[in-house]
């Protein structure tokens, strides 16, 4: 790949997590190092990647707005994902691929 190209994303699972104002976590389905995350909820989502089913989402971690939605690269060692909202409850999805521009 020449320096500076890009690749779009390709999805390869999606995980759902029903958050609230409590830290929830979830194991990512299929494969790749980039996740999509994707905040359907009305608050910011806070949310923290990891390979340990220990990971905790905190109201310091990255923010995704609601509505709103970041791919960031996990890593190839990223398999959890968790979150915390600011207020109330709504969906977050985590969507595990390959790529680096959606």
């Amino acid at each position: 790949m020449a320096t500076g190209s890009t690749q779009p994303f390709r999805p390869a699972g999606t995980s759902t997590i029903a958050a609230s104002t409590s830290s929830v976590s979830t194991a990512l389905t299929g494969g790749g190092s980039a996740v999509l995350v994707y905040n359907s909820s009305a608050a910011t989502a806070y949310f923290r990647l990891g390979a340990a089913t220990s990971v905790a989402a905190l109201p310091s971690d990255t923010p995704v707005p609601s509505g709103a939605q970041m791919l960031v690269d996990g890593g190839p060692f990223v398999s959890y994902a968790a979150v915390v909202l600011a207020a109330g409850t709504g969906l977050v999805y985590f969507t595990l691929g390959d790529g680096d521009t959606y």
